[in-house]
């Protein structure tokens, strides 16, 4: 079964990281990245991000379905950009530089090339970040992160059930799943993308009638704690901050200050090397 946002437990640097710092980190980055479209930025953001998934002990089987789903994603999106806006890139650098002599609205620039690289950079750019603090983050740790920063451990604790919920989720459609293919419904390759999709979709109901039965559990389970009477509360998971915690807040911090910059020096958020 793929993991679909899922916690993936190991012993690495990033792991040891607090649930805070990750959020931090994650925030600056992704401030960094949309900030600009400076090629040279975003190029390192996209090559330092890849390159922290061996330091984080993350392979690519890990996540391949968000891979796959995030390419699908962007192939599409890069698609429909170029169709209804094939001249958006010319406008932005202000010059138009048609390729191998072709002429006409949906013909290739220079320009339009090289806005739309920059638009899949930014991908490559953030996704790796966001899967990355997913995986590599606990719930529980993460929510007495929040709490230790000043957010209410009640908001805290909402958090890490949703982030604990969305395998929980993903388990029980692969269960209701198997055991409706055990009725004799078709969900394999074998059968056409339609019936599939409709047999997928009769499992929603009962996958949401056990959602809420789960929940009602929860409630119950947390009522009968006397969940939120106090105004504070103990953690089992909280981390102190160490000084890898510091360093990675001051490194992404530093990204978006040199995002800043290029945009200050460059006039505006774009990069234009078509302009000497």
């Amino acid at each position: 079964m793929n993991n679909l946002f899922n916690y993936i437990e190991k012993e690495s640097p990033i792991h040891g990281l607090t649930g805070a710092t990750k959020l931090v980190c994650l925030f600056l980055w992704s401030m960094a990245a949309m900030t600009t479209y400076d090629t040279r930025l975003l190029l390192v953001l996209a090559i330092f991000g890849i390159a922290l998934f061996p330091i984080g002990k993350i392979g690519v089987k890990d996540i391949s379905f968000m891979l796959w789903f995030t390419l699908v994603f962007l192939v599409l999106n890069t698609i429909l950009v170029y169709l209804f806006s094939p001249r958006h890139g010319t406008e932005i650098y202000g010059t138009c530089t048609f390729l191998f002599g072709m002429s006409g609205r949906f013909a290739p620039t220079a320009e339009q090339l090289f806005f739309q690289f920059n638009y899949i950079l930014k991908y490559f750019a953030t996704i790796p970040f966001v899967l990355l603090f997913v995986c590599t983050t606990n719930p529980s740790e993460f929510a007495a992160s929040l709490n230790k920063i000043g957010v209410s451990y009640s908001v805290s604790y909402s958090v890490a059930l949703a982030l604990r919920y969305i395998p929980d989720i993903q388990k029980q459609y692969h269960e209701i799943s198997q055991a409706s293919q055990a009725r004799g419904v078709e969900l394999s390759k074998k059968a056409s993308l339609v019936k599939r999709l409709k047999s997928a979709s009769a499992i929603l109901v009962p996958l949401i009638l056990s959602s809420m039965d789960r929940i009602e559990i929860i409630s119950n389970a947390m009522e009968l704690r006397c969940f939120g009477k106090n105004k504070k509360r103990t953690w089992y998971m909280a981390q102190k901050f160490k000084p890898l915690d510091y360093i990675s807040i001051i490194v992404c911090a530093l990204l978006l200050v040199i995002s800043l910059t290029l945009t200050y020096i460059n006039g505006s958020r774009f990069y234009n090397p078509f302009i000497h």
